[in-house]
């Protein structure tokens, strides 16, 4: 497996274990079926409580339900999971960072004992309503709203689409405004999917992100408890805090969807022979595989280096910003240029390749677009805001 400059040398002996459970568990349990998913535009459900046993969802938390690992653990098995599917990661993406973190960053008590323990083992399914069908790159203009209908709790209005795992979620942390507060606050919401007034219809004829669940989220008048609210944030500190944290894990799995195309592409190179032997001798392929192992290289730097300012609690959100939008870009280029390689072959599910670029171009986009990513970083660089 491509590391270039042997930045996995270095791993500590649980952080091998961690990649090689999750690397054993994409080769055995993803990648024999991930194809037929895909063309069907079907999850392959089975995995949830599986990928629960393994402690994959929000491994990084300190938390009892979870398994306590560090910050470059929780990235490999990122990473891991990308090169099986980008719709598997998204899976353990929103689960952990998305539903799992909020509740334990901001959560009461109560709302930790009731949610992490079965979100951690995957007998339940959280999703992430923030996105609105109108407001998209800019959430602080969200239309969704809750407004007081008693002493006990709230009335939820409004609308989320392009919400990963919302036909399957068993509870929708939604984002609403606060019509009830002074200024209108955002707040968070932990709304079951089988209360009255809440829709999460499923999202058909995608072609990208094929293998992942993505649906809508309907709000008519649903009555939500007071002890339905984080207690512990207000404000768009809340949602963005957790997309730093998801971005994070975005950033490892570029790395492993983009090294997965590339190693497809190595392995075709040696054993495709045209004139007389393998396509690999060719300058032209040489190159192609050069410039692929740099991009991953220099993608695989960026992710290891975010992790070690995690662990010291130095991480900035604009830093996020920059790995993830190199590192999704890089992954972007490997699976054309590997899908190229492959020549007619390359547009089969038997191969990988065209299936992550097809997934890549819902990443490109969602988590933060390319572009806005691009203004977050010019603005950290200039002290000028492209947004007002």
């Amino acid at each position: 497996m491509l590391d270039y400059v042997d930045m996995e040398a270095d791993l500590s002996e649980e952080e091998r274990l961690v990649r090689d459970t999750a690397r054993e568990f994409v080769d055995e349990r993803v990648r024999p079926d991930i194809g037929e998913h895909f063309e069907e535009g079907t999850f392959p459900t089975e995995l949830i409580e599986e990928m629960g046993e393994l402690g994959f969802y929000a491994p990084n938390l300190d938390h009892e339900a979870t398994a306590n690992l560090g910050e470059r653990a929780y990235g490999l098995v990122m990473q891991e999971l990308e090169a099986g599917d980008s719709g598997v990661r998204s899976m353990a993406s929103v689960q952990g960072a998305l539903v799992m973190y909020p509740i334990h960053a901001f959560g009461s008590a109560a709302q930790r004992e009731r949610w992490l323990p079965d979100l951690a083992d995957g007998s339940a399914v959280g999703c992430f309503g923030l996105t609105e069908p109108d407001h998209g790159s800019n959430p602080n203009a969200m239309e969704t709203r809750a407004e007081r209908a008693d002493d006990d709790g709230y009335v939820l209005n409004g609308s989320k689409t392009w919400i990963t795992n919302a036909p399957i979620a068993d509870v929708a942390l939604v984002w609403a405004k606060d019509r009830s507060a002074e200024g209108n606050p955002v707040r968070g919401f932990l709304v079951e999917t089988d209360r009255e007034g809440i829709t999460t219809n499923h999202i058909d004829g995608k072609l990208s992100m094929r293998a992942s669940v993505t649906g809508e989220i309907g709000l008519n008048d649903c009555y939500v408890p007071d002890e339905a609210v984080l207690p512990e944030v207000s404000g768009m500190k809340g949602p963005l805090s957790c997309l730093t944290q998801a971005r994070f894990g975005i950033a490892w799995g570029a790395v492993g969807a983009a090294r997965d195309c590339f190693e497809t592409a190595r392995g075709y190179a040696a054993d495709r022979e045209q004139f007389g032997g393998p396509i690999a001798r060719f300058q032209l392929q040489q190159e192609k595989l050069a410039e692929m192992a740099t991009a991953i290289t220099t993608a695989q730097l960026l992710a290891h280096r975010l992790a070690d300012l995690k662990e010291r609690g130095e991480l900035r959100p604009q830093q996020v910003s920059m790995a993830k939008r190199n590192n999704v870009a890089a992954w972007r280029e490997v699976a054309r240029t590997a899908r190229e390689m492959l020549g007619g072959n390359g547009i089969t599910t038997d191969y990988s390749p065209m299936r992550h670029l097809a997934n890549v171009e819902t990443v490109y986009t969602y988590e933060g677009t390319h572009d806005i990513h691009t203004l977050i970083v010019g603005e950290d660089l200039t002290g000028i805001s492209a947004f007002e």
